[in-house]
């Protein structure tokens, strides 16, 4: 038995050795040999409408709708708030140069009577030409007419000079009286209390500037309302100084106020002086009024450009910065019209999906206003198909790309 295992062992490793040398004689195979040529493909025409890139047209099964015509009728909502009319402003100024030595105004908004006494000035120089013309009272008359002349014009009214005369006494302290009732405000102060606009209504996007009116997404944030007037101390103390004619002091006349509604570009460009509206309190709906457009002021405050309409009120029963609501019906022209969701802005262009065959394909059109969920088209698309909702068909990761 142990011999037989000897012998089968070489045996095998010689069949082995012959198996590996015809192996390798073998010629190696063609690789294209078992490829089978198929020749041209032929694509079918009905599927040509799924060649083109998708930023260029888009297969959808969206509806479709057509474009609306006629004139509309839209009532536009707008924010507002009482302020002072700054046709009734009064300024006091100091007649003479000195240094006040008496002040009875201590807040802002305080209020004042006409002729009331304001504040009380020093002037050296005033004093100097007060004892001349005592000096001269029994002298040359038209040296005393010199001095008279002299304290004119230094800013003394010539019943304080009478008076300087019949009682022979230099008046030191120069009155300043208010010239008019009201509530008087500071100088410094009265810049920006002045003017007391409401909440702005920025330019919206659009086609042409003008379209976006009322869309929420194109409108970026609004100006801060001004908020009511406020009783701050005034920062003019005794002590200081004042030159003459310098204007110190504002009185506001509070039987004339003035109602200013914040606008955007696209619906001031469609209202004129005259044209009436209704408002009311926002914190009351019950003090509805109706009023007309006095004024249309184009506006830049706080790096925003609006429009403030404003409303002149007589002896209204409205308090200085009440916050308004006004409803401003707008009368618009024939022409075509789209619900908002059909038409995408791109900044300087709107692009709404027209179906052609299969597909729809973006159109460039000339767009006017949105308002109230509607685009306004200025141009004949009476024929034309176009997607309902045209941002199912926008993709966040391409560009539009007319054709």
């Amino acid at each position: 038995m142990k011999k037989n295992y000897i012998v089968k062992g070489p045996l095998h490793i010689a069949l082995a050795a012959v198996l590996l040398i015809s192996a390798c004689k073998q010629k190696k195979a063609d690789p294209q040999a078992a490829h089978e040529d198929p020749a041209v493909v032929k694509i079918d025409s009905n599927l040509s409408h799924l060649l083109k890139p998708s930023n260029e047209q888009v297969v959808s099964r969206l509806p479709v709708i057509k474009a609306e015509y006629g004139t509309k009728i839209f009532t536009e909502e707008a924010q507002g708030i009482i302020s002072y009319d700054t046709r009734n402003e009064n300024n006091i100024s100091s007649r003479v140069s000195g240094r006040i030595e008496r002040l009875l105004i201590k807040y802002n908004y305080q209020p004042v009577k006409k002729g009331q006494l304001i504040m009380e000035v020093y002037s050296p120089d005033l004093a100097a030409a007060q004892q001349e013309l005592l000096f001269l009272k029994g002298a040359d008359p038209a040296m005393l007419q010199s001095a008279r002349q002299r304290l004119m014009l230094l800013g003394m009214s010539a019943a304080a000079i009478n008076q300087v005369l019949n009682t022979g006494k230099v008046n030191y302290r120069i009155p300043v009286y208010s010239n008019a009732d009201g509530y008087i405000l500071e100088k410094s102060a009265a810049a920006p209390a002045a003017s007391a606009p409401a909440t702005s209504m920025p330019a919206a996007a659009g086609g042409d500037g003008m379209s976006g009116m009322g869309a929420a997404a194109a409108t970026p944030a609004a100006a801060p309302a001004a908020a009511a007037p406020a009783s701050s101390p005034v920062m003019l103390r005794e002590g200081q100084y004042v030159s003459a004619g310098q204007s110190v002091f504002t009185v506001y006349n509070a039987d004339r106020l003035v109602a200013e509604f914040s606008l955007k570009p696209a619906l001031a460009a469609l209202l004129g002086k005259g044209d009436k509206f209704m408002f009311y309190k926002t914190a009351d709906k019950r003090t509805i009024q109706q009023a007309s457009i006095g004024l249309i002021q184009p506006v830049f405050k706080n790096g925003e450009n609006f429009t403030i309409a404003r409303v002149y009120l007589n002896k209204p029963a409205f308090r200085v910065g009440e916050l308004l609501t006004a409803r401003i019906p707008v009368l618009l022209p024939e022409s075509w019209w789209l619900p908002e969701a059909a038409v995408v802005s791109l900044g300087g262009k709107s692009v709404l999906f027209k179906k052609e065959g299969n597909v729809v394909v973006p159109k460039t059109v000339h767009t006017g206003i949105t308002i109230a969920g509607m685009v306004q088209v200025k141009e004949d698309i009476s024929n034309w198909e176009v997607s309902k909702n045209a941002a199912y068909l926008v993709d966040s990761e391409s560009f539009i790309r007319e054709r």
